[in-house]
């Protein structure tokens, strides 16, 4: 366990610090595989863009995991202003400096939406870790029903096991990828992003071996998951998501050297195409294999909220 997980695991235990995110008033969340297309049709920042209110929302830009923010950041203002957002900002965070700075976490808690670009998403931890603009984040999603979207490095970074790093590999093995500490508003699963096109399969599994209580979330590029706490997840875009559950799974990691083969029996997977909803509530969940619709149940249900 690297430093900052071993103060994640001691901040976790201390009283105040973090809250059960019970409230009717939670965001949706919007994890994009990276490689949106944002000139034309732009699927993905319609998608986000409709859950956070509409072209009249208030828009926040967080690009910090970019290597070069102010080429981000021009992108992305310049996408959301080619569909009618006149409010759209991109906040001053590229270390911690900035994640400390208070009209950053103002600007959060005033937003409709946050929208977390990609890059490098252990940079974009190093800038937030135990931040106000972290907890600014947790409160906006939680409590203000701010809708947060990541692409790329944002989307890995949005769950609390995240990985950090370890090329794609062709077959399952011990000690392949790195992983640390993200930003915990998906505290039920692992994602990985570029999922198909850069055949990752093998790599979260991996990672999955380590932490069979966690679902593994695999996102297509041009492809978002969308969760909704109350309603369910929807898949949107051009691509596929990769449900991947390790609960009934066994494994013999254990007893493997680093970089051994990895045994899993029972694992679960499931494809699920965009254009598709898997909602929680109602009767269509019973057509569905009852594995699937715990699987759903358990992404949807609320982490802590880190304040």
């Amino acid at each position: 366990m690297n430093r900052r997980n071993f103060l994640g695991g001691l901040a976790a235990l201390l009283p105040g610090e973090l809250l059960l995110a019970s409230q009717p008033n939670r965001g949706k969340l919007v994890i994009v595989g990276g490689a949106e297309k944002r000139w034309k049709d732009r699927l993905i920042l319609r998608s986000f863009l409709e859950h956070a209110g509409g072209a009249s929302a208030r828009v926040c830009l967080l690009v910090a995991a970019s290597s070069e923010p102010a080429e981000a950041a021009a992108s992305y203002l310049r996408a959301f202003s080619d569909l009618g957002v006149k409010d759209c900002e991109a906040l001053p965070v590229v270390d911690r400096v900035g994640a400390f700075l208070p009209e950053v976490a103002n600007s959060i808690l005033q937003a409709n939406a946050v929208f977390i670009t990609g890059g490098d998403q252990a940079r974009l931890m190093t800038a937030l870790w135990e931040t106000p603009a972290l907890a600014a984040l947790h409160q906006a999603h939680h409590l203000h029903g701010c809708c947060i979207g990541g692409t790329s490095a944002g989307a890995a970074a949005m769950s609390r096991h995240m990985i950090s790093d370890g090329a794609a590999v062709h077959r399952a093995r011990k000690g392949v990828v790195g992983t640390d500490i993200g930003m915990g508003l998906l505290t039920s699963a692992i994602v990985d992003q570029h999922f198909s096109e850069r055949r990752r399969l093998a790599r979260l599994i991996s990672a999955l071996a380590r932490r069979p209580d966690l679902l593994g979330v695999g996102v297509d590029e041009n492809t978002a998951l969308v969760i909704d706490g109350e309603k369910g997840i929807e898949v949107v875009g051009t691509g596929v998501v990769t449900l991947v559950d390790p609960t009934y799974a066994r494994t013999n990691i254990d007893g493997l050297e680093d970089d051994g083969l990895l045994e899993l029996l029972g694992l679960q997977l499931h494809t699920l195409p965009s254009g598709h909803r898997y909602p929680v509530t109602g009767s269509a969940g019973a057509a569905w294999p009852p594995e699937l619709l715990k699987a759903v149940q358990r992404l949807v249900q609320p982490g802590p909220v880190r304040l």
